[in-house]
């Protein structure tokens, strides 16, 4: 998607240099082609089978990425009524939705039973508790899902490790099985299938295939219990490559754990969410000044107007991105660590790249469709970054650039 032309980077034959000049640095966009491009790339099931893709709209909740994945027959996976709010606005229906999350309101419980969401994955005997008195008092029957943690290490940031039993995700395999009967047993809990999620940033099949098998050994004692279970959700977490390293391959997943669960003839539920938008996304930043070492043992810092606030990822999970500049200049190339304007010396957006920098130069932070708005915060009273989408050779805003007025109108302005 992204290529240059006269040496400056565009995407889709817009420059990026005339997104920036449009409203100003730092904007976040996305390429709408990109996104369209990676569904196409999935597991697919056998003449007869069944898989949905289940979008995790934690990665990017924009409308306008909501809107795009409908119209490419997605279904969402959310963690808050919030998420479920947008995607209705979006033009989503209930059935539409798997709803995960470890702390489900009361409020966001209720919210979802009347919306006729498509399957909660439960992840607490406390949560089934909870979710059956809402429903028997709601009138309404309640469609579960017992997310298990398989107690498997998916070899990833431990931030981002949701599958091992010291997380807080997921139930072990013997409370999964308690929960079963009870929501088998019950007028008001109807059993729809069986999940769990081992992490982010995944990059090796074997881990996905334990997982699976962990949850397949559960189905057959279910079933030998006369208890059917419907689909298999094995969740996200494929792997992308944010600068140069390898991503997961999905045809081999498709291959070689997918079809452990179509050979079941259960419908197989996958939820992607940074797969889908994470290389669509790009930061665009101007260098604000340039500090060079004047002695031993000091660092060249290229200080930019982006920072920790608009992309959180290398603060937080010490995440590497791909950075270039947009437009060719004269400068020599340096070492340098590529930093934002907060004040905390963990604001950086790159640490250690071979750059050819200028004041004012241009910079495109690649990889930044997934996890960065969604991340973003106001502090020292930055506003958030505008989005912008680019489709079809043509850009437009899809969320306006943050104002002190917008941030100041929560507070009444001090009154």
């Amino acid at each position: 998607m992204f290529g240059r032309r006269d040496n400056a980077i565009g995407v889709e034959d817009v420059p990026l240099a005339a997104i920036a000049e449009s409203g100003g640095t730092p904007p976040s966009f996305y390429t709408g082609e990109c996104s369209r491009r990676r569904p196409r790339r999935r597991p697919r099931p056998p003449a007869g089978g069944r898989a949905r893709i289940c979008y995790a709209v934690k990665a990017n909740a924009n409308l306008a990425i909501l809107r795009l994945m409908l119209e490419l027959g997605a279904g969402f996976d959310i963690v808050s009524a919030g998420e479920l709010q947008r995607v209705l606005r979006a033009g989503g229906a209930g059935e539409d939705v798997v709803f995960s999350g470890v702390g489900k309101s009361v409020a966001e419980i209720d919210f979802a039973l009347k919306v006729g969401i498509r399957c909660f994955n439960v992840e607490s005997e406390a949560e089934l508790e909870r979710l059956e008195a809402r429903a028997r008092l709601l009138s309404r029957v309640a469609p579960v899902s017992v997310r298990v943690n398989p107690d498997v290490d998916a070899g990833t940031h431990p931030y981002i490790s949701t599958g091992r039993r010291e997380n807080k995700f997921g139930v072990a395999e013997g409370t999964a099985l308690d929960m079963y009967r009870r929501a088998a047993g019950s007028h008001a809990l109807e059993v729809r299938g069986i999940d769990c999620h081992i992490g982010s940033q995944v990059l090796e099949l074997g881990p996905y295939a334990a997982a699976r098998d962990r949850l397949l050994g559960i189905v057959d004692t279910l079933a030998a219990e006369g208890i059917s279970i419907d689909h298999v959700d094995l969740g996200g977490g494929f792997a992308v490559p944010y600068d140069g390293e390898p991503g997961l391959d999905v045809e081999t997943y498709g291959r070689e754990v997918a079809a452990g669960v179509f050979s079941r003839g259960l419908e197989l539920i996958v939820e992607p969410g940074r797969y889908l938008v994470a290389e669509a996304g790009v930061l665009l930043t101007r260098v604000e000044y340039l500090k060079r070492a004047t002695r031993e043992g000091q660092r060249n810092f290229a200080v930019v107007d982006a920072a920790m606030n608009d992309l959180l990822r290398p603060a937080l999970y010490e995440a590497r991105h791909a950075v270039e500049a947009v437009e060719p200049n004269d400068a020599a190339p340096l070492r340098w660590d590529v930093v934002g304007p907060v004040c905390e010396t963990g604001d950086f957006l790159a640490m250690d790249r071979d750059l050819a920098l200028t004041e004012g130069a241009l910079l495109a932070v690649f990889g930044a469709g997934a996890y960065g708005m969604v991340l973003s915060s106001n502090y020292n009273g930055r506003g958030r970054a505008p989005e912008v989408l680019v489709s079809g050779g043509e850009f437009r805003v899809v969320r306006r650039r943050e104002t002190l007025g917008d941030q100041l109108a929560l507070e009444g302005e001090g009154r």
